[in-house]
């Protein structure tokens, strides 16, 4: 805006308050899209985020690029990978723990410097090395699981790298959508000093960062040199703002504070289609389970994991929630090839008691920690509260730890061992077949990998290694799925439901593509006149 001081001047000059008006007029032209998150607190920025996956769909893939990217552009298919940083990538032919990746050039950071080898070589390394003058252990615990199994990389030519893994592992590009490429010089004139980074942070996003009130908004601004010009921005503003309460965001999209919110609250939807505003959702792999702790009793007892599943009215679930949800019988959603055909647990009460009878668990009390709202979590606390009444109507008895999402996260990357729970109420995505897999194989129990509650099958095992040793989707795929169905079969979490990605936005907001997917591209959104 412009002062009362600036028309005084220009009109002492002869311009007029025309064009004060006029220029007034252009500045109040930016368009703004005003997001309202279900995060609790603003995402970090400083690389690697926070806030669970939500945190990487606003800030991460807004502020940074990965090596490879999701493809968003659509909204009626399984998602795939596109290049984004790197052009290709392979095997080297002469050693299975060796992947060449070609770099994209002409690429550059927020800052101006130029993105290449040895850019990807030093953010990689940031990311496993504590020798590394950038190595935070924050960065490194939100990512471990997808760099668990690098060893190093190295500069082959000015765009080209190599990166070289532990042990052979067929499907390891499927980590890179998740590691930001960060500016070694901006990190590097920072003192490499993190905190100093975020006050400007340069990656090479759709988005330039344009300050934050702490706990209250993050604004990005469009990169009007964006490298992938199909993905510039086509609106000049986006604030992001923590509402972790879903009547709260409801609140502000029907008042006009915000344009765009995630997770509306069922029993809102029809005052929100009164108001004109949109609705939309889709089929996309995410579930609402328990994870369940089977290293321990109860629930390393297969009955008692069966018996909870048996308890389940998911028809109820997805009643609670106004049908924004589906009934879920696995990791994977029947619509994804690598679903199978795995048994599908019914509502059977009876069945349920026998079982905990049986295994003289009766009542078998049971402590589970859950979060009051977050990335993916729907509406916890009704839906949690339906889940303990179906649970102790047929012999469990229920116990909840309720935390914030971020205090649930770390519950999560740091492993069941260090704590009481017999299960964590954690949303979870089957977005790709690699970290499928890891989260139910031995050697990747957390905190070495995903695996929380330690699932343990030796057969399991040896199907997974023989997926990770072929790069034949005809030899790894069948794997993947009868990995599926038998994780299922042992009931390896409650399945409850699987989420069908609700958002709501004013009229205004125009060309969003929702993707099958957890992430989202709102690099297409066009904000209409009022």
């Amino acid at each position: 805006m412009f002062s009362v001081r600036l028309a005084t001047i220009l009109k002492a000059a002869g311009l007029g308050l025309a064009i004060f008006f006029t220029l007034t007029h252009l500045a109040q032209a930016e368009t703004v899209l005003r997001i309202a998150m279900t995060a609790a607190d603003i995402p970090d920025w400083r690389g690697q985020p926070d806030q669970g996956m939500e945190g990487s769909r606003f800030v991460g893939n807004s502020l940074y690029d990965p090596l490879i990217a999701w493809d968003l552009s659509t909204s009626d298919k399984e998602v795939t990978l596109r290049p984004a940083l790197a052009t290709d990538w392979a095997i080297d032919p002469n050693d299975n723990k060796r992947w060449i990746f070609n770099l994209r050039q002409g690429v550059k950071f927020h800052d101006g410097c130029d993105w290449n080898a040895e850019s990807a070589v030093w953010n990689i390394d940031r990311l496993i090395s504590d020798k590394n003058p950038a190595f935070t252990p924050y960065n490194f615990a939100r990512i471990r699981s997808r760099t668990n199994n690098i060893d190093h990389a190295e500069k082959i030519d000015d765009y080209k790298i190599a990166v070289y893994t532990k042990s052979p592992e067929s499907l390891f590009y499927y980590n890179f959508p998740y590691l930001f490429m960060l500016s070694k010089c901006a990190v590097e004139k920072a003192g490499n000093n993190l905190d100093e980074f975020a006050k400007k942070p340069a990656g090479t996003g759709p988005y330039l960062f344009a300050g934050v009130v702490p706990h209250e908004r993050m604004e990005l601004v469009r990169n009007p040199n964006y490298w992938d010009k199909a993905r510039i921005p086509k609106h000049d503003r986006v604030v992001l703002l923590p509402m972790p309460e879903a009547t709260t965001r409801v609140a502000a999209l029907l008042s006009g504070q915000v344009d765009f919110i995630e997770a509306p609250s069922p029993d809102t939807i029809p005052a929100l289609k009164a108001a004109k505003m949109q609705i939309v959702t889709n089929i996309y792999p995410h579930t609402w389970p328990y994870i369940l702790n089977v290293a321990r009793a109860p629930f390393k007892d297969i009955r008692v994991r069966q018996a909870a599943n048996w308890a389940m009215n998911r028809q109820e679930m997805v009643d609670l929630l106004s049908g924004l949800a589906t009934p879920s019988s696995g990791i994977y959603v029947p619509q994804q090839k690598l679903y199978g055909k795995p048994a599908e647990y019914g509502f059977d009460q009876k069945k349920a008691t026998a079982l905990l009878k049986e295994t003289g668990c009766y009542p078998c009390q049971i402590n589970i920690a859950i979060s009051t709202s977050g990335s993916g979590q729907m509406q916890p606390l009704p839906m949690n509260e339906l889940v303990k009444e179906q649970l102790e109507a047929v012999g469990f008895k229920v116990r909840f730890d309720t935390l914030d999402w971020n205090a649930l996260l770390d519950i999560y990357f740091k492993g069941q061992e260090k704590y009481s729970y017999d299960g964590i109420n954690f949303s979870s995505g089957a977005s790709d077949p690699l970290n499928f897999l890891k989260g139910q194989m031995t050697k990747y129990k957390t905190p070495l990998g995903s695996n929380w509650g330690w699932y343990s099958n030796p057969e399991v095992d040896a199907m997974a290694e023989k997926a990770l040793a072929s790069t034949d989707p005809a030899v790894w795929e069948p794997l993947v799925t009868k990995i599926h169905e038998t994780i299922v079969k042992e009931a390896r979490n409650l399945f409850i439901v699987s989420d069908l990605n609700p958002r709501a936005m004013s009229p205004r907001v125009k060309g969003f593509v929702q993707a099958q997917s957890w992430f989202q591209d709102i690099t297409p959104i066009v904000m209409a006149p009022n």
